[in-house]
């Protein structure tokens, strides 16, 4: 049994460095966020095992890396597809993929030790930034060009 959960800890890893050097050579925007999909499931399932056993060194080291692959995704995106109404394909997906993570670490900062917690809370907070960021790309406020806002209809003594 230990050698079995021994063996598919070794491939468990060998798979996330896969991913993770597709990751890393995609250079086109919307690919690199699909790409991101397939690696932060990876991700998630080796933080969910390291939490269980209670090695959080990894689960720490994991989200430093997926918080730095989805801050990749958006720079990348901002670059090569600044326009937003064209592509926001991309970006909703990134929104979405951004959200997932963010409830993922928030499970498990539910249990994890107090020792641990501020590390995790900095990327949490940079997650949410993020996301923020997302929303406000996705979303703009339309209302602060005034100029294009008719005015009132008049009140009837």
């Amino acid at each position: 049994m230990v050698a079995f959960l021994l063996a598919s800890a070794v491939c468990a890893a060998d798979h996330l460095a896969e991913l993770q050097a597709h990751f890393d050579k995609e250079t086109h925007a919307s690919s690199k966020v699909k790409a991101l999909q397939k690696l932060a499931d990876t991700q998630f399932e080796i933080t969910r095992k390291a939490a269980a056993s209670g090695d959080f060194s990894t689960v720490g080291f994991t989200f430093e890396k997926y918080r730095d692959n989805v801050r990749s995704c958006l720079l990348l995106l901002k670059n090569q597809d600044p326009d937003v109404d064209k592509h926001a394909g991309s970006y909703r997906q990134l929104e979405l993929q951004a959200r997932k993570g963010i409830r993922e670490l928030e499970d498990t900062l539910l249990v994890a030790p107090p020792a641990v917690r501020p590390p995790l809370e900095l990327v949490h907070k940079d997650l949410l930034d993020m996301d923020n960021e997302l929303i406000a790309f996705l979303f703009p406020r339309r209302s602060s060009d005034v100029k294009n806002v008719p005015p009132p209809p008049e009140a009837k003594p």
